[in-house]
């Protein structure tokens, strides 16, 4: 590992910084004199600083990313790559490590520390990949004490909980409780479910075991089935960690847990919902590096890119996102909001509820009971001063009418609307009372989008298609030979044959001549015949054209999208 010494000094970081005096300083470099410890260490202890502090201050100095180990969770394969005695004689503590690139981020105080790093290599082989990020001591030392020694994985767990008694109580306390196998049970489960890059966790309750399911690449897979008797202790950890009432098992309750998993900062959205044999427990696991990718990584073709930028070139006007649950539309409104976030722009959002935080973003969640809703909402914002609005859902006329009075007053307006296709969105709109002289002028454009599963790219199987595959793909049957590519399976994919999804995205730019369209009501034939002479691609060809660059295969399109109005006869 190659790393560049600090730039400056500490001291003068947080002297420039005003985190500390000049006679506070003065003070700890007397301190150092008596003690082996580095200064952060000597400041946190006269209580001039925090850890927090010393840390970001740490950061500015050289460049490295830092970690917030409040409320850490850590992987069992990582902490059997670094001892104990390692991790307390250098202060370090491996938060997460990936066995396929055999890649350890690693927690230390100075991340110039080579002999530590060396020291780590030497036990694990020289191709050990490490990432070293910065943390304070005391969160260190804390962590090291708080999870060595304990059993880890979710089996280990498991054999501990048939062994042992459980104590209930204990289960609704804080840190001190880590001791408790169902408190590093619920713990390991999420950051199983994350490290497998699951988008939801089931906890659901059957007459005799608990079955839980996670979401992977938006099919669900049974990953565990335990013993009934389970269960009770395990809801009642989930709703301490989502701050529920747990003396309500009756009613439907919501709440969130905000974890430092496998490195990271994670948010989850819990929900409970009584069933027949008890609480049902959803959450959605909410990862901010997963949530917000560049627009030029959501894989749109060419043109549609360049289509995209056009729309956003627009000063005002209002641009919606179409699609049924789970189709990703907000994460593209997240990287088109990210894509133009700027200290010059002032961007407000209505969301229900704030999903992913962002820096310089003016986000407010919809709240019911002090009558908040999406319309009260944008009146609100309106009075904000904002350039751009993003209102989380048009669902009901109020809404539909303030995001298009929001538009008409010179306010550039994003949203989401329930459609199954981009010129489904304009009788839609008409459905829910938007006048047609309304929606012409100010609807700038609409994105319809469905997520597809890509392809593992290291099983993938090509096949030359045959004539059915190729009529579906829009192709003549007397066409030379088209290879495509099918699921096969390996360890790197789980053997599911698929890692990972992509979009499948149509755009409609809304111009004059639909305009006029739109005025007179036209039907939705006629808006998509003139769509089409105007260089309009349907979803269909985006799915067929990720077929044929070997992206995802004929049969997961042919799961989410219509390709039978192909066949003809």
């Amino acid at each position: 590992m190659s790393t560049s010494a600090p730039k400056r000094k500490l001291g003068q970081v947080l002297l420039e910084n005003g985190a500390v005096t000049e006679d506070q300083l003065r003070i700890a470099l007397l301190e150092l004199k008596n003690t082996n410890k580095p200064l952060g260490a000597v400041l946190i202890d006269l209580g001039f600083v925090t850890d927090g502090i010393v840390r970001e201050a740490l950061s500015e100095n050289t460049g490295q990313r830092t970690v917030d180990l409040s409320g850490a969770v850590i992987d069992a394969e990582s902490i059997k790559i670094v001892p104990q005695d390692i991790a307390r004689r250098y202060t370090v503590l491996p938060l997460s490590y990936d066995k396929t690139a055999k890649h350890l981020t690693l927690a230390m105080t100075d991340t110039y520390n080579v002999v530590a790093l060396d020291q780590i290599m030497a036990l694990n082989g020289s191709d050990l990949r490490i990432t070293p990020v910065l943390a304070g001591e005391s969160d260190i030392m804390r962590i090291v004490e708080q999870f060595y020694g304990f059993e880890l994985s979710i089996d280990g767990i498991l054999r501990e909980i048939e062994t042992g008694e459980l104590d209930m109580e204990s289960l609704q306390l804080g840190e001190e409780a880590y001791s408790h196998p169902m408190v590093r049970l619920i713990n390991a489960l999420l950051a199983d479910a994350v490290q497998r890059e699951a988008s939801d966790i089931h906890f659901e309750p059957e007459e005799a075991f608990l079955r839980i399911r996670y979401r992977i690449d938006g099919v669900l897979r049974q990953v565990r089935s335990l013993h009934k008797s389970y269960w009770p202790a395990m809801v009642v950890r989930l709703k301490v960690i989502s701050n529920m009432n747990i003396a309500e098992s009756r009613a439907p309750q919501d709440g969130r847990i905000s974890m430092s998993l496998v490195g990271r900062q994670i948010d989850f959205r819990a929900a409970s919902q009584p069933t027949t044999w008890g609480e049902n427990f959803v959450l959605r696991i909410l990862d901010r590096n997963k949530g917000i990718v560049a627009m030029e990584k959501l894989g749109l073709s060419d043109d549609n890119l360049t289509l995209l930028r056009l729309m956003l070139a627009r000063p005002e006007g209002i641009i919606l996102v179409t699609g049924p649950t789970g189709s990703g539309k907000t994460t593209t409104l997240y990287s088109i909001l990210n894509n133009i976030n700027t200290e010059a722009v002032n961007i407000m959002t209505m969301e229900d509820p704030v999903e992913y935080p962002m820096a310089m973003i003016r986000q407010s969640s919809v709240n019911e009971s002090v009558k908040m809703g999406f319309g009260e909402g944008i009146r609100s914002m309106m009075r904000q001063d904002p350039d751009v609005i993003l209102v989380g859902e048009i669902r009901d006329h109020i809404t539909a009418e303030m995001a298009f009075r929001a538009a008409m007053t010179g306010h550039q307006v994003f949203s989401t609307l329930h459609t199954n296709s981009a010129v489904g969105s304009i009788p839609r709109l008409l459905d829910i009372g938007i006048l047609p002289d309304v929606i012409a002028g100010n609807l700038i454009g609409v994105i319809a989008q469905r997520l597809v599963r890509r392809l593992c790219q290291a099983c993938k199987e090509p096949y030359p298609a045959v004539d059915l595959e190729k009529r579906l793909l829009g192709m003549s049957h007397s066409d030379k030979e088209i290879i495509i590519h099918r699921p096969k399976g390996c360890p790197k994919c789980d053997h599911q044959g698929y890692k990972g999804r992509t979009s499948v995205i149509e755009i409609l730019k809304i111009s004059s001549d639909m305009d006029e369209l739109i005025a007179r009501r036209a039907s939705m034939k006629e808006m998509l015949e003139l769509a089409k002479s105007q260089g309009f691609q349907p979803i269909v060809d985006d799915g067929c054209r990720r077929v044929l660059d070997g992206t995802t295969s004929l049969e997961e399109i042919t799961r989410v999208l219509d390709l039978t109005a192909r066949i003809s006869g």
